[in-house]
């Protein structure tokens, strides 16, 4: 019988076996990676585009695709593809992010030889109906009215443009830029952008040699690529500038605060070293922000950090919503977090507890084939492939007080920071 005075033995979490993916190239230039596991019945097909870009770059056009996709084809009307995608119990669902579009498959192996010539009648025949776009611009200028009312929501918006100007990581919608969408640019865009060329399909779950069949079929056999041979070109960066913005807001009960700067991305050496950081730092719940400016002064509900990783670059990230009365206090507090990073070492409690938390978020994330079809798509498009989480778990295990500070050192400092409040700043 289990002692439950006694705690359980403890056992240090090794290096973590990932699944490697099949890869397929079709002659239309569909690449496809298979993750099968046998045993489950759902089946889950990623189809991922790397976003086009026009000069100037309009990153409202490729949300607007995205949202669009699946709102009729030259064979089927929205309410069509809902109520058929709806009859096999299944999910499409589209998704934009800064640098690719994706339409995700969510379905029964069962029903998959159902779904899917609805998915190639939206990446084929998609056509935009003005109906609907004009529909979906109403409601995003609706939406927009309300969230520019938001303390946070603003100072999100300056926090990305101080930091990108405007570039497709920086700009972000305006009433103006919905109603200069137009039909003909997003059918342009789609016609560049949803090409087999440049699609990588992630399919995961119970994927048989028939299922690969009925792919060849749909999304090679009757796919040619129709593109013009587009130059994926990076953003032009603006130099970054460290400075305040603060916009006043008489009314303001809360003050949202936004702070960071430009910041290195997967592809550096010293990107697992600086998550480490990044999560003793602000990025998990026992964090030194946390238990600073949360648990110690109550000046906030939640404050955190966060490394983002972009294609073209990344950023760091401190965000918080605080009382307008402790504002300044707060900066004070940051202020003095980054610098006791910076000059002093960490005790090596704090330092085993949070390589620890890493470890097991790690293997705590690995609960299925799709977790390890989402790894993989964490490295394959930045050119990386799974040792790259081999040489995370290492330096995770390797990480000292002295390395840590000599990390805080190299990539932090307040005096290089946007700082973005939105409210009071007291």
């Amino acid at each position: 019988m289990l002692n439950r005075k006694e705690a359980p033995i403890y056992h240090p979490i090794e290096d973590i076996a990932l699944i490697q993916p099949e890869e397929i190239h079709f002659e239309n230039g569909l690449k496809v990676f298979v993750f099968r596991a046998p045993e489950q019945e759902l089946i889950k097909a990623e189809f991922i585009f790397q976003n086009v870009f026009f000069v100037p770059e309009n990153p409202l056009l490729n949300t607007c695709l995205s949202s669009m996709l699946k709102e009729g084809t030259t064979t089927r009307t929205s309410a069509q593809i809902a109520e058929e995608v709806d009859f096999y119990g299944a999910y499409v669902v589209p998704e934009y992010s800064y640098d690719q579009t994706s339409l995700t498959l969510y379905t029964l192996t069962k029903h998959l030889s159902s779904v899917l010539p609805i998915v190639q009648d939206i990446l084929q025949h998609s056509v935009v109906p003005e109906t609907e776009l004009q529909t979906y611009v109403r409601n995003n200028k609706q939406t927009l009215q309300v969230s520019m009312k938001k303390n946070d929501y603003v100072a999100r918006k300056s926090f990305y443009k101080g930091l990108f100007g405007d570039t497709r990581y920086g700009i972000t919608p305006t009433a103006e830029a919905y109603d200069a969408l137009y039909r003909e640019d997003i059918l342009s865009l789609y016609r560049q952008q949803i090409q087999p060329k440049n699609c990588t399909l992630v399919i995961s779950g119970n994927v048989t040699d028939a299922i690969l069949g009925q792919i060849r079929e749909l999304f090679v056999d009757q796919w040619s690529d129709q593109s013009e041979g587009h130059v994926f070109l990076p953003p032009s960066l603006p130099i970054f500038e460290p400075r305040m913005i603060v916009e006043e807001r008489a009314d303001a009960l809360q003050s949202a605060v936004r702070l960071g700067m430009p910041c290195i991305n997967r592809q550096h050496p010293d990107f697992p070293a600086l998550q480490f950081v990044n999560t003793l730092f602000g990025g998990y719940f026992g964090s030194r922000l946390m238990r600073n400016i949360r648990e110690e002064k109550g000046y906030t509900y939640s404050i955190g950090s966060a490394l983002a990783s972009l294609k073209h670059g990344g950023f760091f990230t401190i965000a918080s919503e605080v009382g307008v009365d402790v504002t300044q206090a707060t900066l004070r507090e940051i202020n003095k977090e980054l610098d006791v990073l910076r000059t002093e070492l960490a005790p090596k409690e704090e330092v085993e507890l949070v390589r620890n938390y890493m470890l097991g978020s790690i293997l705590g994330s690995l609960e299925s084939i799709f977790s390890h079809a989402d790894k993989f798509k964490a490295v394959y498009f930045y050119g990386l492939d799974f040792s790259f989480y081999g040489r995370s778990n290492d330096t995770i295990r390797s990480m000292t007080p002295e390395r840590i500070r000599q990390i805080a050192q190299t990539y932090f400092d307040d005096e290089k920071l946007l700082k973005v409040v939105v409210g009071k700043l007291g």
